[in-house]
Protein backbone atom coordinates (compact mmCIF):
# COMPACT_ATOMS: atom_id res chain seq x y z
CA UNK A 1 0.00 0.00 0.00
CA UNK A 2 1.46 3.53 -1.16
CA UNK A 3 1.64 6.11 1.29
CA UNK A 4 -1.46 8.33 1.26
CA UNK A 5 0.04 11.20 0.09
CA UNK A 6 -2.95 13.87 -1.97
CA UNK A 7 -1.44 15.78 -4.55
CA UNK A 8 -1.56 19.21 -5.04
CA UNK A 9 -3.62 18.68 -7.84
CA UNK A 10 -6.16 16.36 -6.37
CA UNK A 11 -6.32 18.98 -3.90
CA UNK A 12 -7.28 21.32 -6.04
CA UNK A 13 -10.36 19.31 -7.71
CA UNK A 14 -11.72 18.12 -4.78
CA UNK A 15 -15.01 19.67 -3.99
CA UNK A 16 -15.12 21.64 -1.20
CA UNK A 17 -17.88 22.89 1.07
CA UNK A 18 -18.42 26.38 3.36
CA UNK A 19 -18.45 25.92 6.89
CA UNK A 20 -19.70 29.15 8.51
CA UNK A 21 -21.94 30.43 11.37
CA UNK A 22 -24.38 33.37 10.87
CA UNK A 23 -24.78 35.64 14.33
CA UNK A 24 -27.15 38.62 14.26
CA UNK A 25 -29.76 39.68 16.86
CA UNK A 26 -33.50 38.91 16.61
CA UNK A 27 -35.36 39.69 13.92
CA UNK A 28 -33.05 40.41 12.21
CA UNK A 29 -33.84 38.56 9.48
CA UNK A 30 -31.22 34.79 9.89
CA UNK A 31 -34.28 32.80 8.93
CA UNK A 32 -34.99 34.41 5.79
CA UNK A 33 -31.51 34.27 4.19
CA UNK A 34 -33.19 30.91 3.18
CA UNK A 35 -34.84 33.26 0.27
CA UNK A 36 -31.37 33.64 -1.07
CA UNK A 37 -30.19 30.06 -1.59
CA UNK A 38 -31.02 27.60 -4.32
CA UNK A 39 -34.05 26.08 -2.67
CA UNK A 40 -34.25 22.58 -4.60
CA UNK A 41 -30.14 22.08 -3.39
CA UNK A 42 -30.49 23.54 0.51
CA UNK A 43 -32.03 21.17 2.88
CA UNK A 44 -33.53 23.55 6.09
CA UNK A 45 -32.50 21.98 9.61
CA UNK A 46 -35.37 23.14 11.36
CA UNK A 47 -34.67 23.37 15.26
CA UNK A 48 -36.16 26.41 15.94
CA UNK A 49 -40.05 25.51 14.94
CA UNK A 50 -39.88 28.94 13.82
CA UNK A 51 -40.21 29.07 9.52
CA UNK A 52 -42.65 31.49 9.46
CA UNK A 53 -40.59 33.69 8.41
CA UNK A 54 -39.74 31.33 4.77
CA UNK A 55 -44.03 30.51 4.89
CA UNK A 56 -43.86 29.85 0.45
CA UNK A 57 -39.86 28.37 0.81
CA UNK A 58 -40.02 25.48 -1.89
CA UNK A 59 -37.10 23.82 0.25
CA UNK A 60 -37.09 20.06 2.12
CA UNK A 61 -36.50 20.43 5.74
CA UNK A 62 -36.22 18.28 8.83
CA UNK A 63 -37.27 19.16 12.16
CA UNK A 64 -35.27 17.01 14.91
CA UNK A 65 -37.29 17.71 18.69
CA UNK A 66 -34.07 15.70 20.54
CA UNK A 67 -30.12 15.80 20.82
CA UNK A 68 -30.20 12.23 19.77
CA UNK A 69 -32.17 12.63 16.69
CA UNK A 70 -29.63 16.04 15.70
CA UNK A 71 -26.74 12.91 16.67
CA UNK A 72 -28.00 11.15 13.98
CA UNK A 73 -28.92 13.64 11.82
CA UNK A 74 -25.47 14.97 11.65
CA UNK A 75 -23.68 11.26 11.13
CA UNK A 76 -26.43 10.44 8.80
CA UNK A 77 -24.82 14.12 6.66
CA UNK A 78 -21.52 13.66 7.59
CA UNK A 79 -20.79 9.85 7.18
CA UNK A 80 -18.75 7.90 10.19
CA UNK A 81 -15.80 8.82 11.81
CA UNK A 82 -13.28 5.84 11.82
CA UNK A 83 -11.27 7.11 14.41
CA UNK A 84 -14.12 6.48 16.79
CA UNK A 85 -15.06 3.25 18.78
CA UNK A 86 -18.30 1.14 18.07
CA UNK A 87 -20.00 2.57 21.21
CA UNK A 88 -19.26 6.37 20.09
CA UNK A 89 -21.52 8.06 18.29
CA UNK A 90 -20.61 8.98 15.12
CA UNK A 91 -18.55 5.99 14.66
CA UNK A 92 -18.98 3.31 11.99
CA UNK A 93 -22.12 1.48 14.57
CA UNK A 94 -23.40 4.04 14.91
CA UNK A 95 -23.65 5.06 10.98
CA UNK A 96 -24.51 2.00 10.43
CA UNK A 97 -27.73 1.88 12.56
CA UNK A 98 -28.97 5.68 11.49
CA UNK A 99 -28.46 4.27 7.58
CA UNK A 100 -30.67 0.72 8.98
CA UNK A 101 -32.94 3.93 10.21
CA UNK A 102 -33.12 6.15 7.56
CA UNK A 103 -32.23 4.53 4.40
CA UNK A 104 -29.49 5.33 1.37
CA UNK A 105 -27.69 8.45 2.53
CA UNK A 106 -27.06 8.73 -1.30
CA UNK A 107 -30.94 10.55 -0.87
CA UNK A 108 -28.66 13.69 0.61
CA UNK A 109 -26.82 13.62 -2.38
CA UNK A 110 -29.12 16.19 -4.05
CA UNK A 111 -28.30 19.06 -1.33
CA UNK A 112 -25.58 21.51 -1.74
CA UNK A 113 -26.23 23.49 1.27
CA UNK A 114 -27.36 22.53 4.92
CA UNK A 115 -28.87 25.37 6.57
CA UNK A 116 -29.26 24.41 10.38
CA UNK A 117 -31.45 27.01 12.39
CA UNK A 118 -30.62 27.30 14.96
CA UNK A 119 -27.50 26.34 17.05
CA UNK A 120 -29.32 28.43 19.97
CA UNK A 121 -31.33 25.59 20.10
CA UNK A 122 -29.58 23.00 19.94
CA UNK A 123 -27.36 24.00 22.42
CA UNK A 124 -30.56 23.83 24.91
CA UNK A 125 -31.84 20.33 23.55
CA UNK A 126 -27.84 19.11 24.37
CA UNK A 127 -27.84 20.53 27.88
CA UNK A 128 -31.41 18.83 28.22
CA UNK A 129 -30.17 15.54 27.72
CA UNK A 130 -26.67 15.75 29.27
CA UNK A 131 -28.22 16.74 32.34
CA UNK A 132 -30.33 13.13 32.50
CA UNK A 133 -26.45 11.22 32.10
CA UNK A 134 -24.40 9.58 34.98
CA UNK A 135 -22.21 12.74 34.63
CA UNK A 136 -24.67 14.80 35.87
CA UNK A 137 -24.84 13.25 38.71
CA UNK A 138 -22.96 12.97 41.68
CA UNK A 139 -21.30 9.60 42.25
CA UNK A 140 -20.83 10.39 46.32
CA UNK A 141 -24.13 11.87 46.69
CA UNK A 142 -26.55 11.09 43.95
CA UNK A 143 -27.91 14.83 43.29
CA UNK A 144 -27.42 16.50 40.64
CA UNK A 145 -24.14 18.27 39.51
CA UNK A 146 -24.35 21.08 37.12
CA UNK A 147 -20.99 21.21 36.68
CA UNK A 148 -20.82 17.64 35.61
CA UNK A 149 -24.16 18.35 32.99
CA UNK A 150 -22.32 21.64 31.65
CA UNK A 151 -19.04 19.81 31.37
CA UNK A 152 -20.59 16.82 29.03
CA UNK A 153 -22.67 19.58 27.43
CA UNK A 154 -19.67 21.35 26.44
CA UNK A 155 -17.96 17.99 24.66
CA UNK A 156 -21.29 17.18 23.11
CA UNK A 157 -21.61 20.22 21.44
CA UNK A 158 -17.69 20.37 20.11
CA UNK A 159 -18.11 16.84 18.92
CA UNK A 160 -21.36 17.55 17.18
CA UNK A 161 -19.88 20.81 15.28
CA UNK A 162 -16.66 19.28 14.69
CA UNK A 163 -18.06 16.33 12.68
CA UNK A 164 -20.54 18.52 10.80
CA UNK A 165 -17.55 20.22 9.71
CA UNK A 166 -15.87 17.27 8.51
CA UNK A 167 -18.73 16.80 5.90
CA UNK A 168 -16.33 17.84 2.89
CA UNK A 169 -18.42 18.18 -0.43
CA UNK A 170 -21.40 20.32 1.48
CA UNK A 171 -22.19 23.95 2.38
CA UNK A 172 -23.17 23.85 6.54
CA UNK A 173 -24.12 26.93 7.70
CA UNK A 174 -25.01 27.62 11.34
CA UNK A 175 -27.35 29.86 12.41
CA UNK A 176 -27.35 31.87 15.90
CA UNK A 177 -28.59 34.65 18.04
CA UNK A 178 -25.97 37.36 18.85
CA UNK A 179 -26.04 38.39 22.32
CA UNK A 180 -24.83 42.03 23.38
CA UNK A 181 -23.88 42.81 26.74
CA UNK A 182 -21.76 45.00 29.02
CA UNK A 183 -18.60 44.11 30.46
CA UNK A 184 -16.98 44.78 33.98
CA UNK A 185 -15.85 48.18 32.57
CA UNK A 186 -18.44 49.58 30.55
CA UNK A 187 -17.64 48.23 26.93
CA UNK A 188 -20.12 46.88 24.91
CA UNK A 189 -19.07 43.27 23.93
CA UNK A 190 -20.92 40.60 21.89
CA UNK A 191 -21.27 36.59 22.23
CA UNK A 192 -23.18 34.05 20.63
CA UNK A 193 -26.31 32.69 22.66
CA UNK A 194 -25.66 29.26 23.56
CA UNK A 195 -25.65 27.33 26.60
CA UNK A 196 -22.36 26.98 28.73
CA UNK A 197 -19.31 28.75 27.61
CA UNK A 198 -17.01 26.08 26.09
CA UNK A 199 -19.16 25.83 22.37
CA UNK A 200 -18.83 29.76 22.26
CA UNK A 201 -15.57 30.12 23.06
CA UNK A 202 -14.69 27.01 20.62
CA UNK A 203 -17.10 27.60 17.57
CA UNK A 204 -14.91 30.07 16.06
CA UNK A 205 -11.78 27.84 15.49
CA UNK A 206 -13.96 25.29 14.42
CA UNK A 207 -15.68 27.01 11.36
CA UNK A 208 -14.60 28.26 8.09
CA UNK A 209 -16.41 31.60 8.32
CA UNK A 210 -18.23 33.37 11.44
CA UNK A 211 -20.59 36.17 9.97
CA UNK A 212 -22.59 38.41 11.68
CA UNK A 213 -25.71 39.75 10.24
CA UNK A 214 -25.85 43.46 12.09
CA UNK A 215 -27.70 46.72 11.31
CA UNK A 216 -25.24 49.21 10.24
CA UNK A 217 -25.94 53.40 9.21
CA UNK A 218 -24.26 54.70 6.67
CA UNK A 219 -22.50 58.40 7.02
CA UNK A 220 -26.05 59.60 5.59
CA UNK A 221 -27.51 58.73 9.19
CA UNK A 222 -29.39 55.40 7.13
CA UNK A 223 -29.62 52.10 8.57
CA UNK A 224 -29.49 48.44 6.16
CA UNK A 225 -28.38 45.05 7.19
CA UNK A 226 -25.38 43.82 6.17
CA UNK A 227 -23.19 41.08 6.42
CA UNK A 228 -19.69 42.44 8.44
CA UNK A 229 -16.88 39.49 7.75
CA UNK A 230 -13.50 40.58 8.83
CA UNK A 231 -12.29 40.08 12.57
CA UNK A 232 -10.92 43.38 12.60
CA UNK A 233 -14.17 45.85 11.93
CA UNK A 234 -14.48 49.00 13.42
CA UNK A 235 -17.80 47.31 15.31
CA UNK A 236 -16.59 44.78 17.37
CA UNK A 237 -18.23 42.04 16.09
CA UNK A 238 -17.37 38.82 16.32
CA UNK A 239 -16.39 37.40 12.53
CA UNK A 240 -13.70 35.87 10.66
CA UNK A 241 -13.04 35.08 6.61
CA UNK A 242 -10.79 32.19 6.33
CA UNK A 243 -11.77 32.31 2.59
CA UNK A 244 -10.16 35.63 2.01
CA UNK A 245 -12.56 36.12 -0.50
CA UNK A 246 -14.74 38.66 1.55
CA UNK A 247 -14.46 42.27 2.09
CA UNK A 248 -15.26 43.53 5.72
CA UNK A 249 -19.12 44.84 4.57
CA UNK A 250 -21.05 42.74 2.45
CA UNK A 251 -24.94 42.91 1.28
CA UNK A 252 -27.26 40.32 3.06
CA UNK A 253 -27.56 37.13 0.63
CA UNK A 254 -26.07 34.10 1.31
CA UNK A 255 -26.10 32.78 -1.87
CA UNK A 256 -24.00 35.76 -3.75
CA UNK A 257 -21.81 35.37 -1.05
CA UNK A 258 -21.01 31.50 -0.93
CA UNK A 259 -20.15 32.17 -4.97
CA UNK A 260 -18.34 34.62 -4.08
CA UNK A 261 -15.66 32.01 -1.72
CA UNK A 262 -16.35 29.84 -4.21
CA UNK A 263 -14.70 32.00 -7.03
CA UNK A 264 -10.85 32.04 -8.06
CA UNK A 265 -8.65 32.93 -4.95
CA UNK A 266 -6.31 36.04 -5.20
CA UNK A 267 -2.93 34.77 -5.28
CA UNK A 268 -1.53 34.73 -1.27
CA UNK A 269 1.12 37.31 -2.29
CA UNK A 270 -2.05 39.81 -2.91
CA UNK A 271 -4.15 39.30 -0.32
CA UNK A 272 -1.75 38.79 2.94
CA UNK A 273 0.19 41.27 4.03
CA UNK A 274 3.92 40.82 6.49
CA UNK A 275 5.04 44.12 6.72
CA UNK A 276 4.75 46.26 9.78
CA UNK A 277 2.37 49.11 9.14
CA UNK A 278 3.68 52.76 8.57
CA UNK A 279 4.28 55.19 12.11
CA UNK A 280 1.25 57.57 11.68
CA UNK A 281 2.42 61.22 11.53
CA UNK A 282 -0.06 63.46 14.23
CA UNK A 283 0.01 66.54 15.36
CA UNK A 284 1.01 65.60 18.78
CA UNK A 285 4.06 64.00 17.74
CA UNK A 286 5.27 67.13 15.40
CA UNK A 287 4.36 69.99 17.91
CA UNK A 288 6.58 68.07 20.52
CA UNK A 289 9.00 67.10 18.24
CA UNK A 290 9.20 71.10 17.31
CA UNK A 291 9.22 72.20 21.05
CA UNK A 292 11.98 69.78 21.67
CA UNK A 293 13.99 71.84 19.01
CA UNK A 294 13.71 74.81 20.34
CA UNK A 295 15.07 74.29 23.81
CA UNK A 296 18.31 75.48 24.04
CA UNK A 297 20.78 72.46 24.87
CA UNK A 298 23.23 71.92 27.96
CA UNK A 299 26.10 69.69 26.57
CA UNK A 300 28.03 69.91 30.09
CA UNK A 301 28.18 66.92 32.33
CA UNK A 302 25.34 66.64 35.18
CA UNK A 303 27.79 66.87 37.87
CA UNK A 304 29.82 69.61 36.09
CA UNK A 305 26.77 72.30 36.25
CA UNK A 306 27.63 73.75 39.40
CA UNK A 307 31.94 74.23 38.65
CA UNK A 308 30.94 76.25 35.16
Amino acid sequence: MAFPIITADQRLAEKRGIKGCILGPSGIGKTSLLWTVEADKTLFFDLEAGDLAVEGWTGDAIRPRTWQECRDFAVFIGGPNPALRDEQPYSQAHYDAVCEKFGDPISLDKYDTVFIDSITVAGRLCLQWCKGQPQAFSERSGKPDTRGAYGLHGQEMIAWLTHLQHTRNKNIWFVGILDEKIDDFNRKVFAPQIDGSKTALELPGIVDQVITLAEIQSDDGQRYRAFINHTLNPYGYPAKDRSGRLDVIEEPHLGRLMTKIHGPVTPASDRLSFARPAPIETQTNTEARSSASMQPRDTAHPEHKGAQ
